[in-house]
């Protein structure tokens, strides 16, 4: 790639301090590595490397996130990536109750069930909960998503997505991972 400039970030405190030579790499199945690295490294003009602790780490863990989410073959070119830093944190995909102690998806379970619209809804709300509803199947009480490969996704209210993330977490050996790998072992318990 032509990159002469370097700034390596990394959340091991062992390999950085390994790699700048502050601490010896005594395992020997990383002596090979390191030995490699370091003629790597005579291959840049500059370069640095950085601890971040963890606590420090959000940015890392998110792009970790992104990487085992896309699949991208070699050679493939891919968009530029722009993020920008806010002051305060989002919250995306928040499963609420409304306001009506219904739940998120009542409107659309009604509209797939009877093809009725909420009383005194828009031509535009309508129009979207027409489009939303191609996407979903019932099944007695329960609806389901279907997603892109086929598979039905149960819709949970928020009662039951709090129970089934507590689940998921409890015991000495929870789960620790990242939002794919976690709707994966969720999916594996058999919320599908």
């Amino acid at each position: 790639m032509k990159v002469r400039k370097l700034e390596v970030y990394g959340n091991s405190a062992l390999i950085i301090y390994q790699v700048k030579g502050e601490w010896q790499t005594k395992d020997p199945k990383l002596i090979p590595y390191q030995k490699y690295l370091l003629e790597l490294i005579k291959k840049f003009e500059e370069i640095s490397f950085t601890h971040l602790s963890r606590d420090k780490n959000q940015f890392a863990d998110a792009l970790a996130t992104l990487a085992v989410m896309a699949q991208i073959e070699e050679g493939q070119l891919t968009q530029v990536l722009r993020i920008k830093a806010r002051s305060e944190p989002t919250y995306c995909f928040m499963i609420e109750e409304e306001i009506d102690g219904k739940p998120w998806y009542h409107d659309i379970q009604v509209y797939v069930k009877t093809r009725e619209f909420p009383q005194g809804a828009s031509r535009n709300e309508r129009r979207m909960i027409q489009r939303l509803a191609l996407g979903y199947f019932p099944s007695g009480e329960i609806l389901y998503k279907r997603s892109s490969n086929g598979e039905l996704l149960r819709c949970a209210d928020a009662r039951e997505a709090k129970r089934i993330l507590f689940k998921t977490h409890e015991g000495n050996c929870a789960t620790h991972a990242n939002g794919h790998m976690m709707a994966k072992q969720i999916m594996r318990r058999g919320y599908f």
